[in-house]
């Protein structure tokens, strides 16, 4: 078997836990066997993290496959894929590791399997260096919808670091093949909003002092808009912990969602984490893509799936965009370029990534 295996480096380009999730998704869904040495090689604490042995366990079961290496710290691992199965999975980090992470490496795997699915999804639901669930709800969800496939994401319980105890239950059905997306029309920002929340311990007018330092730094951009962004305290029976933090999103005319968020933590002031979020939105309305640097990277693996071309405006290439690429091209049959945008005014960073997906087809339906 070992002959046929497929061998990644773990440790170039972004060389974190995305080229796990990424390489194990597709090891999944294309029966390949693969062997994935250097297991972010460059971080402070190499190897696996708790989450990362969440995200290739869900992965294992979900195919009933076989994963050697697999414990914390681990820099090696191999996974030999079986078939793809629905029904109910669990996945616990035991830790605030993001639920939105696990969701990232599990969804497009049960897209392809033979019934619907229930993943439950055990961690921390706003957490730093991943999307925060309300991101995935707002902003993912209604956009990767666009390669025609739904799910429903219930948000049983929020948490925050450094415990976690938060819970997400995401239901999908598989689907016979995904649709190619053409996101290239940016259109005119039409509204503004979002939602500052805080949990736990803290009083309602952190939330406050965050939305408003946000309008204020919007305003000074953007005059003409009604900016609607909730101040909101979570009820203590659907947080564990004490968080903090805010999205802001901007909705376009022809349906582009981009945001913007930041999380509190001890000793960082509430109007810096409300102009920290300001500031990310705005830096991703600038350079006239269709999409923010934080979606750009997640919908590659879609890309590769989907049958036809799908065509993305984007930003600047982030280093977790040009990782995904890459491994989605070393695995599948799909091929991608990225050019610069030729009718944008010069001074705008604008890319077009465009893909020719690999059309992958549900064996079992």
């Amino acid at each position: 078997m070992d002959g046929d295996r497929v061998e990644i480096d773990g440790g170039i380009m972004e060389g974190g836990g995305q080229i796990l999730r990424v390489s194990t998704a597709l090891s999944c869904l294309l029966g390949l066997p693969i062997r994935v040495r250097r297991i972010r090689a460059g971080r402070s604490q190499p190897g696996l993290r708790p989450q990362h042995l969440s995200g290739l366990e869900i992965i294992r079961d979900l195919c009933e496959g076989k994963l050697e290496g697999g414990e914390i710290g681990s820099t090696e691992i191999t996974f030999t894929p079986g078939k793809i199965k629905g029904g109910t999975h669990i996945a616990d980090t035991k830790t605030a590791g993001s639920v939105c992470l696990l969701m990232q490496v599990a969804m497009p795997c049960v897209l392809f399997a033979a019934s619907p699915s229930e993943l439950r999804l055990k961690g921390g639901t706003n957490a730093e260096m991943a999307p925060q669930i309300d991101y995935t709800v707002m902003v993912f969800k209604p956009i990767v919808e666009k390669f025609n496939f739904t799910f429903n994401c219930d948000i049983k319980k929020r948490g925050y670091y450094p415990q976690g105890g938060g819970e997400v239950v995401v239901q999908m059905s598989p689907v016979k093949e995904l649709s190619p997306v053409n996101l290239t029309e940016r259109g005119t920002v039409t509204k503004i909003y979002g939602r500052a929340f805080v949990a736990g311990a803290l009083p309602i007018k952190l939330a406050k002092d965050m939305s408003a330092a946000a309008v204020r730094c919007i305003r000074k951009e953007i005059r003409d808009l009604y900016i609607n962004i909730q101040p909101v305290r979570e009820p203590d029976d659907q947080a564990f912990g004490t968080g903090s933090g805010i999205i802001i999103v901007a909705e376009t005319s022809t349906g582009c969602l981009l945001a913007g968020s930041s999380l509190g933590k001890r000793g960082k002031n509430s109007d810096k984490v409300g102009i920290e979020a300001a500031e990310i939105l705005l830096r991703n309305l600038k350079h006239g893509g269709t999409v923010d640097d934080s979606l750009q990277d997640q919908l590659i693996i879609f890309m590769a799936l989907a049958k036809g071309v799908s065509r993305l405006k984007s930003g600047p290439i982030t280093l977790h965009t040009q990782t995904a690429i890459h491994f989605a091209e070393q695995l599948t049959k799909a091929k991608f370029t990225v050019t610069k945008s030729e009718e944008e005014d010069p001074s705008k960073d604008t890319y077009v990534i465009e893909c020719q997906g690999m059309g992958m087809i549900n064996p079992n339906l």
